[in-house]
């Protein structure tokens, strides 16, 4: 999508339907991802792909239908090895495909959704794929505002919460809903289609607990790199695929590292010449989570020593140490999960407290 964008924005901006297929769904062997996106506009101008080809032809005519009836559709195409004619994927997978037509009267809210997702401000675009909903009704939700609508309020109240959490992921997938946005129930189905980056997870100290860190880190979402100043610790083939792995000084790493708002910093390092002069620079930049591995003795001897590096009591309070929740958590798995699970109710406000022990909605609004 952000590919095309700047063909898109220039149709909506004439006023002129475009017909935009966007990848809801993949199965197997899929040769792209949801959120992929081809679009068909004025004197049948094609930009974007949902196949690499193998499929193409046919949501182009299907775009053509739909820009002239103003009706969405959701097809699926997958591969047939009965017909050799047959439209499909010569891969063996299976994409889901929504096409709507897009034009200020029927999206008012896209010219804002490309602007932001231009600007590179976090969007979340819901599209109900399917369900007794209006097909193709949009709903953008930012971090502070929604514009647009699904049909009903409950509907929308639900999904613009499950749409931030994605946007705080940079995730994209169907979520299911009743008709006014029950969670249990799954009649209405709903695109969330997140323009934000994965938030990063960075991992200081190659120990055994940052193996079961960056896996539960990645299994959340997050972009994971592992960093440690010595070579011997910090190699690819401890920790899980896709992790990331540094050797260098931890402050000298972060010092050169940019790091937002949606950054979580974990400092796994244990030792004062590392983790010391890491906090000192980690508390004074941007970050959604800082927190340090330790005893109670430890923590007393660290605040101390930030103390006399001249860190604020401001500075200081952001520091989450001893880190994680009290699970009784053990072994690294388990201490994992306390870190996950401290992050998840930082992010979301909440009190770490049994349910059972609280009142009131689970998920505040």
């Amino acid at each position: 999508m952000r590919e095309i964008l700047p063909a898109l924005s220039a149709w909506y901006a004439a006023g002129v339907p475009f017909g935009l297929a966007t990848v809801v769904a993949v199965s197997r062997s899929a040769p792209r991802d949801p959120g992929a996106a081809m679009a068909v506009g004025p004197g049948d101008e094609v930009v974007g792909s949902v196949s690499g080809g193998c499929v193409e032809g046919a949501v182009f005519e299907l775009a053509q239908e739909v820009v002239a009836s103003g009706e969405a559709r959701l097809q699926t195409f997958g591969y047939s090895d009965e017909d050799a004619f047959a439209v499909g994927l010569t891969c063996g997978g299976e994409i889901t495909l929504l096409v709507r037509s897009v034009s200020p009267a029927a999206d008012p809210v896209f010219g804002e959704v490309a602007e932001s997702v231009a600007a590179g401000r976090p969007v979340t675009v819901a599209t109900v794929t399917d369900g007794p909903a209006p097909r193709g009704a949009t709903l953008a939700v930012w971090p502070d505002r929604v514009a647009g609508s699904l049909g009903t309020d409950g509907l929308d109240v639900a999904v613009a919460a499950d749409a931030r959490g994605e946007l705080a992921l940079g995730a994209t997938g169907l979520r299911h809903y009743g008709p006014r946005g029950e969670r249990r129930e799954d009649a209405v189905t709903v695109f969330l289609h997140s323009f934000a980056p994965p938030p990063r997870m960075l991992v200081f100290g190659a120990i055994d607990y940052a193996a079961s860190v960056a896996r539960i880190g990645d299994f959340l979402g997050y972009r994971v790199t592992v960093c440690d100043a010595r070579p011997v610790f910090a190699t690819p083939k401890r920790f899980p695929q896709g992790v990331e792995v540094v050797v260098d000084w931890p402050h000298r790493y972060l010092r050169g590292t940019d790091t937002d708002a949606r950054t979580v910093i974990c400092v796994l390092t244990h030792d004062p010449k590392f983790d010391v002069p890491l906090l000192e620079e980690a508390l004074r930049r941007p970050a959604a989570y800082i927190g340090a591995m330790g005893s109670r003795r430890t923590h007393d001897d660290r605040m101390k020593r930030l103390v006399e590096a001249g860190l604020t009591d401001r500075e200081l309070a952001r520091l989450r140490s001893p880190v994680g929740l009290d699970l009784g958590a053990r072994t690294p798995e388990e201490v994992a999960v306390s870190v996950a699970a401290e992050i998840v109710a930082l992010r979301w406000g909440g009190t770490g407290a049994p349910l059972t022990a609280t009142a009131g909605a689970i998920h505040p609004h």
